[in-house]
């Protein structure tokens, strides 16, 4: 009996509150989640989990060795890290999650030149534009854009990313182009709803930050979709740059307001508390760190 694997797998089941969900986290067979399981349970001599069809639970005793089963876990993958130091190679698996438009393309860019320098480290990687436990959900890493909310997380900011306000050139032939920002109010604005107050946008005016009210007819909670219906000529939306510079190179978005910007949005490494962060997700947090301040 592996115990080290039986206790991992006890954790994730644990975590997820099924072995279902638990054995996918890590990368097993449910049949196998339980067979780990109930060697753990054979090898203490207690009942860990509360089984029924529906769900699972944590005994009393389940709950007091989870409680202890954690800290061992993490210490265990700091010890591998440290020889993996010494050694200067990398192994092991990272659970990233990251939002869906950016994960997809930029972060996926960032982690090519890591992989093939780091062959032996496993990334998996779990786009959402749902804000994802990352504790409970068992992730090692978010990649995430705005503050820190959760004390029991540690943020490292990355970068700053521009926020900017975009048109097609045919919206703005057939309404005009606003030259200040309180000419937002007579046009079709586009509302970027997973942003913090999305129908007061901030402009810089003569030093200082000011804040406008605008409207229109769509709103979405994802910058691409914004994006996208602002290609089609539908109004005047506010996004993040990473999702509007490729439009903007070709010509089919132009930026306004670029003299009057306010708005950026911090890009987070964000990752649980613990006494030694782990080399593999140290040098992965080091190398995004490193790539993303050359951007924008």
């Amino acid at each position: 009996m592996d115990t080290i694997k039986c206790m991992s797998t006890f954790v994730a089941v644990a975590s997820q509150r099924s072995f279902t969900s638990g054995a996918k986290q890590i990368g097993i067979s449910t049949k196998l989640a339980s067979k780990y399981v109930q060697q753990l349970e054979e090898r203490l001599g207690a009942q860990l989990f509360n089984r029924t069809t529906r769900n699972v639970t944590l005994t009393d005793t389940g709950q007091a060795y989870f409680d202890r089963c954690v800290p061992l876990l993490d210490q265990f993958d700091e010890l591998e890290g440290l020889v993996q130091e010494r050694q200067s190679e990398l192994a092991g698996s990272i659970r990233i999650t990251a939002p869906t438009g950016f994960g997809g393309k930029q972060l996926v860019e960032a982690l090519r030149p890591f992989q093939l320098q780091h062959p032996k480290v496993l990334i998996d990687l779990y786009l959402s534009d749902h804000q994802i436990s990352i504790i409970e959900e068992g992730f090692d890493l978010a990649i995430r854009f705005g503050g820190l909310k959760d004390s029991t997380l540690i943020a490292r900011k990355l970068m700053d990313m521009r926020v900017v306000v975009i048109a097609s050139p045919d919206y703005l032939a057939e309404h005009g182009e606003p030259t200040h920002p309180q000419a937002l109010s007579g046009h079709n604005c586009l509302l970027q709803m997973a942003s913090a107050d999305p129908e007061h946008w901030k402009f810089c005016i003569d030093g200082n930050v000011s804040s406008f009210k605008v409207h229109g007819s769509f709103q979405a909670n994802s910058p691409r979709a914004v994006v996208n219906m602002a290609l089609g000529g539908l109004g005047i939306g506010m996004c993040p740059m990473y999702v509007v510079e490729p439009h903007v190179k070709k010509g089919r978005l132009k930026i306004l307001f670029e003299d009057k910007e306010a708005s950026e949005l911090g890009l987070y490494a964000i990752y649980p508390q613990r006494r030694h962060l782990i080399a593999r997700i140290r040098a992965l947090i080091d190398h995004f760190t490193e790539v993303f301040e050359q951007y924008y």
